[in-house]
This record gives C-alpha cells, sequence and structure tokens, in this order.
C-alpha cells in the first residue's frame, strides 16, 4: 500500500467558453485576472500537482478565490477537472464510470460541509445514519454504527434529540459523525468550523485531531485561517488564484516561506504553535565529564564565561548541571564535584513546541535541556531563544 492516497497531476480547472486560449495565457505566465478579462474565462485551478500522505491531516489554505473549495470538490468528482489527472490509492477518478462514481463516494470519501447539511425532520441518530440507510444497510445494523460514531464525535445521549435543538457546535458533531459513521478511508472537510464561535471552534479542532489520531483517517481540511492550518495540518498547502504556492509542514513553511507572498500569509500565525524546540535550541559549549574536577569545571565555565556547566558521560547522556556557585563552595570546603551536581533540571523534548515549554522556560532558573529517549543531551533552550522566536 502507497503512503500516497491522493495525487494530482496537473489539475486545471477552467469555467468559460475560450478554455483553449485561456490555457495558452496561462502557460505563457498570464494572471488570472488577465485571462478573465482577455477570454472570458475564470480560472478556478491551473496546474496543481500535489500528493496526500495516507492517514495525515492535509490542509489547504487560501484566500477567498483561492481555489480551495474547488480543488476539494475535484477529489470526490464533484467538480470535473478541464485537464489533468486525480489518482486515489493509483486509481484515475476521471476514468470511473457512473457506477463506480456512486460507489467511490459511498464507500472511499466522505464531505463534512460549513452549513452542517443537517435534516431539521430526522433525529441525531437518523441524521448519522443517513448514509447507511441510502447504501441499502439494514436498520439495526445501520443505527449501531450510528450509535458509535454518535459516541466517537462525544454526542452519547443527544441521539433522540432533534437537529433545532442542537448548539452549531453539536451540529457540528452530527456532520462528522455521519461522515465517519460510513468508516470512509478519505474526510473532505470544506470550512467546516468557519461558522463556529472561536471557543467552540478551537473544541472542535481538538476533537478532529483526537478522532484522526485514534482512527488514522486522512483528513483533507480547507480552511482560510492560518492559524486553523498550523494548529491542524501534519502538511499544509497554501494557494493564490487559483496556483499552488507551497507545500510543507507548518513548521517547514514557518521557517522557510517560500516567496513574501507566504511571508505575508503566516506573518500573524501563532508561531508559538508551530515551531518546535528543534527551531530553538543551541548547543551547549560548556560540557564536563563527572569525574572532571573542580578546577576543570570552574576553567570551562571561566572561558566560556558563564556561571554554568553540563556534566554529561561518554555517550553523552545528561547528568546534571553544575554552577558557579556550588563549584566555588566545593572548591573551598574540598567537596567532590559529583554531590553538588543538580540532577532535578527541567528538561524537554526535541519535537515540543514552543508553546508547550514556554511556562517551564519562565519558571526554570537554568535553560531547559534538550534530551533524546535514551536521556543523551541534545541542546539547551535559554529564555532568550524563546522569546526571539515570536518576534
Amino acid at each position: 500500500m502507497s503512503d500516497i492516497i491522493v495525487e494530482t497531476r496537473h489539475v486545471s480547472k477552467l469555467y468559460g467558453i475560450r478554455r483553449e486560449d485561456a490555457m495558452r495565457m496561462l502557460r505563457k505566465g498570464a494572471t488570472k485576472e488577465e485571462v478573465l478579462k482577455e477570454t472570458g474565462v475564470t480560472t478556478a485551478l491551473y496546474d496543481i500537482s500535489l500528493q496526500i500522505p495516507r492517514g495525515k491531516i492535509f490542509v489547504i489554505i487560501g484566500l477567498s478565490g483561492s481555489g480551495k473549495s474547488t480543488m476539494i470538490r475535484c477529489f470526490n468528482r464533484l467538480h470535473r477537472p478541464t485537464s489533468g489527472t486525480i489518482l486515489f490509492d493509483g486509481v484515475d477518478l476521471m476514468k470511473l464510470s457512473k457506477q463506480e462514481l456512486r460507489e467511490f463516494r459511498r464507500r472511499k470519501v466522505a464531505m463534512v460541509f460549513q452549513s452542517f447539511g443537517l435534516m431539521n425532520h430526522r433525529n441525531v441518530l437518523g441524521n448519522v445514519a443517513y448514509g447507511l440507510e441510502v447504501s441499502g444497510m439494514a436498520r439495526g445494523e445501520r443505527e449501531q454504527r450510528a450509535r458509535e460514531a454518535i459516541e466517537l464525535v462525544s454526542l452519547k445521549g443527544w441521539e433522540e434529540a432533534m437537529i433545532d435543538s442542537l448548539s452549531g457546535g453539536m451540529r457540528q458533531r452530527v456532520g462528522l459523525a455521519r461522515a465517519l459513521a460510513n468508516d470512509p478511508e478519505v474526510l473532505l472537510m470544506d470550512e467546516p468550523f468557519s461558522a463556529l464561535d472561536p471557543l467552540v471552534r478551537k473544541d472542535m479542532q481538538f476533537e478532529l485531531l483526537s478522532i484522526q489520531r485514534r482512527l488514522g483517517k486522512t483528513v483533507i481540511f480547507i480552511t482560510h485561517d492560518i492559524d486553523e492550518a498550523f494548529r491542524l495540518g501534519d502538511m499544509v498547502a497554501i494557494m493564490r488564484d487559483g496556483r499552488l504556492i507551497q507545500v510543507d509542514t507548518p513548521e517547514g513553511m514557518s521557517t522557510k516561506p517560500a516567496n513574501d507572498y507566504v511571508r505575508r500569509f503566516i506573518d500573524s500565525a501563532d508561531k508559538s504553535k508551530v515551531l518546535t524546540v528543534r527551531n530553538i535550541m543551541i548547543t551547549p559549549v560548556s560540557l564536563i565529564k563527572p569525574d572532571d574536577g573542580i578546577d576543570h569545571a570552574l576553567r570551562v565555565m571561566r572561558s566560556n564565561a558563564i556561571s554554568s556547566v553540563y556534566v554529561v558521560d561518554n555517550q553523552m547522556k545528561l547528568t546534571g548541571i553544575l554552577t558557579l556557585l556550588d563549584a566555588v563552595r566545593a572548591k573551598r570546603d574540598n567537596i567532590e564535584l559529583s554531590k553538588i551536581i543538580l540532577k532535578d533540571i527541567a528538561k524537554t523534548s526535541i519535537d515540543a513546541s514552543v508553546e508547550e515549554i514556554m511556562p517551564l522556560a519562565v519558571e526554570s532558573p537554568y535553560p531547559l535541556t534538550v534530551v533524546d529517549e535514551e536521556q543523551r543531551l541534545l541542546g539547551i533552550v535559554t529564555k532568550a531563544s524563546v522569546l526571539s522566536s515570536l518576534l
């Protein structure tokens, strides 16, 4: 089984009569506005090639008119591309018959809309089970599947409630449960949380992350909110005027934006949620071994103009920190180095986010030590490096 579940190859979607003329202009570098003015053709997508990894959340972000919603509708053939290829597990969606397309939509993909798309004359259970009912599943089985999906989105006990009695967040949970009840391989989500208030929206983002990590579903998520994209996405694609600008991890996009447009786009993002310790840690220059003497420790501190050293063994496993004051006291009172090493020190992992370590960095009297699973020292994080990462 390939690690790539969805792939697009040079996909374009044009609306209008003079599409061939428009395509020639686009190949020569004409903008969306120039093509529209000259030919009357609207460029929804142009030359989109990307790969979506299996079992991840892939976020497509862009402003209104960027093509992101058109793109997601191509993935289930609600829109048919003007040109190009879309592969689902290696199968060309453009070559599916009507019956094969119906089965594909019924079994392989499910979509969650911003407008919920629920039926007010049905209760929660009836809405969630609707897709299974249409597919011909027996009532007992479909209601059991629906109840499992309802519990998954934390709505157990609300099965008999009518839709108009639910809050916006609860309605979106019903929409998500309805999609999950079909057990699709890919979940398509077109700005599903944009109509929710900020607190409910954060709750739903957390809910989606929890469910995705538990089930390992592939999620293709559309948004115009950079913080939402970076909070949810394992990979993020930025689109502009129907073109794909950059695809990267949130961390990679923050540290290496492809151009000024991407840089401006992400300037408003909360970088503490995106950057990790890997991006901000520095290499400690002052290291000693547990069997080194006090005089050596003092020389290392003096030569580096610092007031502490990190104690590591021959495999770089962290033993602790020795401070200047303790070293001076030990030399004066003839105390062994091993007895004055501070071992209860703050540690973090290389993949922790800056947001996660900020409270620890503020409270710790010493730089945070970055260690791996074997407690080997990888680097340190100072208060200054935390602050500078947010600027």
